[in-house]
C-alpha cells in the first residue's frame, strides 16, 4: 500500500504571529525529502503544488507513482512538473526517453506524461520534485545549467552578491503555470531576495542545497513589520504562501531553487519592501 502524502493546508497571514516554532516548521518547512531508495512527496494547499524528492540509489531505479490524494490515472494526467538535479548525476525517463541530469540541470516535463522514472549513476544523486496543476500541455524539454538565462545581481557592500540563473520562464522554456530557476550568492555574500519582495499571485517555494552539514540559512517570512524565521540546513524546502516575503541569510554561501505557480508567470510581477518596512 502506498504511503498517503503528507499535506498542508493554505495559512491565513493572520494565524503566522500565533503559531509556536513546532507550528511554523510543521506548516511551512519540508525536511527529509531526500531519502535513500525514496520518492517522498508533498501536497501544498498554496496554488496546489506537489513537492518532492527522488533519491534514487545506483542500479535500483525509482518510479513516480501517483498517489491517491490526487485522484488520477497518472501523475502528469492533469499536472506539469519539474526535475531539478541537487546533487550528483543520473537519468530521468520520461516514456522511453532517457534524460541525463546533473547539478542544477533542469528538466520539464509536460502534461500527459504517463512513464517517469529515476536513475542514479552515482551515491548522492538527489533530484527535486515540483509540480502545478497545468491546462495546457507543453514539450517536455531538458534545460542544462549552462543552457539557463544566467543573470547577476546585487552588491559586494550588501553581501548579497548572486548569480540568478531561470530554467522555466516566460521567454525561454514555456509551461503552464511554473516558473524555476537557481539562486547562488557568490563567495562572501550570504542574503538571498535582499530588499525583500512579495507577489501576491504567486506562490513560492525554495529548496536550499550546496551547505555543508554545519551550516545553516536563516529563512524569514511574514509581513511586513511582523516577520519570523526558521532554521534550515542543507536539503530543506520551505513553502511561501504568496503575501508573505521571503528572504534569507546564510553562514556561508549556499545555492537554493526557486520555483512559483500561480495566476500569471511575469517574473517581474512583484511588490518590492524596503529594508525599514521589514
Amino acid at each position: 500500500m502506498k504511503e498517503p502524502m503528507d499535506i498542508r493546508h493554505a495559512t491565513h497571514p493572520d494565524e503566522l504571529t500565533h503559531m509556536s516554532d513546532e507550528q511554523l516548521r510543521s506548516r511551512f518547512v519540508i525536511s527529509d525529502l531526500f531519502v535513500p531508495g525514496n520518492v517522498s512527496l508533498v501536497y501544498s494547499h498554496e496554488d496546489r503544488m506537489v513537492l518532492g524528492g527522488a533519491t534514487p540509489i545506483p542500479g535500483a531505479a525509482l518510479d513516480l507513482e501517483t498517489p491517491a490524494e490526487l485522484r488520477a490515472d497518472y501523475f502528469c494526467q492533469r499536472r506539469e512538473l519539474a526535475v531539478t538535479g541537487l546533487g550528483g548525476h543520473g537519468t530521468v525517463v520520461v516514456d522511453g526517453t532517457r534524460y541525463a541530469l546533473g547539478h542544477m540541470d533542469a528538466l520539464y516535463i509536460g502534461r500527459g506524461a504517463r512513464e517517469i522514472s529515476f536513475e542514479a549513476d552515482v551515491e548522492g544523486t538527489r533530484f527535486f520534485l515540483s509540480s502545478a496543476v497545468s491546462g495546457e500541455a507543453h514539450p517536455t524539454t531538458l534545460i542544462p545549467k549552462a543552457e539557463a538565462l544566467t543573470t547577476e545581481t546585487g552588491e559586494v557592500e550588501h553581501a548579497n552578491r548572486r548569480i540568478v540563473r531561470k530554467h522555466i520562464h516566460e521567454d525561454g522554456v514555456r509551461s503552464s503555470q511554473l516558473v524555476l530557476g537557481i539562486t547562488a550568492p557568490e563567495t562572501g555574500s550570504v542574503w538571498n531576495s535582499m530588499p525583500p519582495h512579495t507577489h501576491d499571485r504567486r506562490t513560492e517555494v525554495y529548496a536550499y542545497f550546496d551547505l555543508d552539514e554545519n551550516e545553516r540559512v536563516f529563512h524569514f517570512m511574514g509581513l511586513p513589520g511582523q516577520t519570523r524565521h526558521v532554521l534550515l540546513k542543507d536539503g530543506d524546502v520551505v513553502i511561501s504562501p504568496a503575501w508573505s516575503m521571503h528572504f534569507g541569510v546564510g553562514t556561508t554561501n549556499y545555492s537554493f531553487l526557486w520555483v512559483m505557480a500561480g495566476e500569471n508567470q511575469s517574473f517581474a510581477d512583484m511588490d518590492q519592501i524596503t529594508v525599514p518596512q521589514i
